[in-house]
């Protein structure tokens, strides 16, 4: 794999090709950034955007994780002292799930998003923006109902962090592409470069395959997880024998999220997928590619309970370590 579709594996989006392509030419000590509010402990959804730093890293990139202690702030995620006591935590974790420590910078957002430099360049950035526009830019990461002035300014700060974090690429997931696009049209309004962007995919809702999975919501795999944990969730998951199910009946689509952890998940960290079934099944199944595995689940070759239980088992040997780090 070369180090173009390394760096691209699995996104949805890159924001523009021509300048991931540039970057691919020369990635060595290239910096590479993802921002996240310290919540305690890492789910599924920082799983998915940490195994896109561990690809950047395998091309050559170095990467920062910015664990935005203000950000959490703004968004009533608790106090200072809390909201950093938790980002300690969530630092072991990311270590523990695979981020090669000598190439990964952790810095909290308060140790420059205070200084007068970036406040000033804030307000300037505030002069370019619209409310309605920041609104929409908040929408799907927002806490609440309603929009706080605090929640206004969010997204210009994450704006304005890639700039001070001195990154040449903002990773997030597709939630993140209204706050990166306010990034690339507002950042040269005080003399700085659009920021080239790549946005990774969002998993389905596990029980039903609607909208995206949540840790506030429905069902969702976090670290906090034991192995009978796992078990039961993937087990309980929504598993068509498609990876294209049908709309439900009021129209919504739906996706099959049993198939988009082994394509996000499993397959970049594991170069070979056994799922084991009794001989008088057929025997073992063993896959080199999430291709091969989706048109075995289409043709009936596998069935979906034993894709299930490779799948929890893999995601339990991926979440352990976090894990142990957790009841540490």
């Amino acid at each position: 794999m070369d180090a173009y579709d390394l760096i691209t594996r699995n996104a949805s989006e890159v924001v523009t090709e021509d300048e991931v392509r540039a970057l691919a030419d020369d990635p060595e000590g290239k910096r590479a950034y993802v921002g996240y509010e310290p919540s305690g402990v890492l789910h599924i959804g920082h799983m998915l955007t940490a195994n896109k730093l561990i690809d950047l890293q395998e091309a050559g990139f170095e990467v920062v994780v910015l664990l935005a202690d203000v950000h959490a702030y703004l968004n009533g995620k608790g106090t200072f002292e809390e909201i950093r006591e938790t980002a300690e935590r969530m630092k072991a974790q990311f270590i523990a799930y695979g981020l090669d420590e000598s190439q990964t910078e952790f810095v909290l957002g308060s140790e420059y998003q205070l200084d007068e430099s970036y406040v000033l360049d804030l307000h300037a950035l505030e002069l370019e923006t619209t409310l309605s526009r920041a609104e929409r830019a908040m929408a799907e990461i927002k806490s609440g109902d309603g929009v706080t002035v605090a929640q206004a300014v969010y997204p210009i700060m994450q704006a304005l962090d890639i700039v001070y974090l001195d990154v040449d690429l903002a990773i997030g997931g597709m939630e993140q592409r209204k706050v990166h696009m306010l990034a690339r049209d507002t950042l040269p309004s005080i003399g700085e470069e659009s920021p080239t962007c790549m946005h990774t995919p969002l998993i389905a809702d596990l029980g039903t395959g609607i909208g995206k999975m949540s840790s506030s919501e429905g069902v969702t795999i976090s670290m906090e997880d034991s192995t009978e944990d796992i078990e039961d969730k993937v087990n309980g998951a929504f598993c068509p024998p498609t990876a294209d199910p049908d709309p439900t009946e009021e129209g919504e689509e739906r996706e099959n999220p049993v198939l988009q952890i082994f394509e996000y998940h499993v397959f970049p960290r594991f170069q070979r997928v056994v799922v084991e079934r009794p001989e008088q099944y057929g025997g073992n199944l063993e896959y080199d590619d999430y291709e091969t595995l989706e048109a075995d689940l289409e043709s009936g070759e596998l069935h979906p309970a034993d894709a299930k239980g490779a799948l929890a088992n893999y995601l339990d040997e991926l979440i352990e370590p976090g894990r142990a780090k957790i009841a540490e």
